[in-house]
């Protein structure tokens, strides 16, 4: 994520958002292990308003470890082409993401399944073998004023594999502002505001229905599922040269993707400092 789905509105959670689908499109299953660091390369070129981008990366040995494979045999493949313009004198830019990943990864159809024949909770580790997760999303950043920047994000990914990486999200949209305080004589500050709407296949829902458990998410049933549904605000206020203080609010409708459960508020202070 250091080179692929930059954003500078929405990228970096010491900064600005906290929410993993704000910090980058929540379909994006990048190639990392369970602390966010791989190794792999990556090449890119730019040519006028272009640039194209792309790299081959480290999958971890099983989804979320704290280890990474052993000799690259689980690897992922990015591709991302970047169209930069301008609108009425403001800068922005246009990126397509795309990834695949090929690594031992579960079914969920199959692993439901095998739930219902041995009446027993969906285990989906029983069901990797070598697979394809393919995924693409949309990303715009753009400049409305001097002080005032938008972002958005559109993504999707295969809806009937596991998960691998990063977090249980199928489709997702997100949206926000980014606004400098400028404004009010404090130009090193910035307000942000987000709305998110993250859901999950057909598959997924099923498979979390029958007692399967994702990276992050699973209830043991999902009798009545929905879109995860965040509002996220924050203002992040600047104490010195090198260092920030933020207050940060997120509005949680359907957690996890259970209309029974919700809506839930979170509430954040975060420090940081850096020389």
């Amino acid at each position: 994520m250091d080179v692929f789905d930059n954003n500078q509105y929405a990228h970096d959670p010491r900064n600005d958002f906290l929410n993993w689908a704000a910090v980058d499109a929540g379909t994006f299953d990048y190639a990392a292990d369970a602390w966010g660091y791989t190794v792999g390369a990556a090449v890119e070129r730019y040519q006028g308003p272009w640039a194209v981008r792309a790299g081959v990366f480290d999958l971890s040995n099983v989804p979320n470890s704290e280890h990474l494979e052993p000799g690259i045999h689980e690897i992922q493949g990015d591709l991302e082409l970047e169209r930069r313009h301008e609108i009425l004198g403001h800068p922005g830019k246009l990126m397509v993401t795309a990834f695949e990943s090929r690594g031992r990864m579960g079914l969920l159809d199959e692993a439901v399944a095998s739930a219902q024949a041995t009446d027993s909770p969906a285990d989906i580790a029983a069901t990797r073998r070598l697979r394809n997760r393919p995924g693409v999303d949309v990303n715009l950043e753009q400049e409305l004023s001097k002080d005032l920047g938008m972002f958005a994000r559109v993504g999707k990914d295969s809806g009937n594999v596991e998960a691998y990486e990063f977090t249980d999200i199928d489709r997702t949209v997100a949206v926000g502002l980014s606004l400098k305080g400028s404004r009010w004589a404090r130009g090193d500050d910035t307000l942000g505001v987000a709305g998110i709407n993250s859901g999950i296949s057909a598959a997924r829902e099923r498979y979390l229905n029958a007692g399967g458990l994702g990276i992050l998410v699973g209830d043991g049933q999902l009798p009545h599922p929905g879109p995860e549904q965040i509002l996220e605000t924050y203002y992040s206020a600047a104490l010195c040269a090198h260092a920030q203080l933020s207050f940060d609010y997120q509005w949680i409708d359907h957690p996890a993707y259970n209309r029974d459960r919700g809506p839930v508020s979170v509430f954040a202070v975060r420090v940081h400092a850096q020389l």
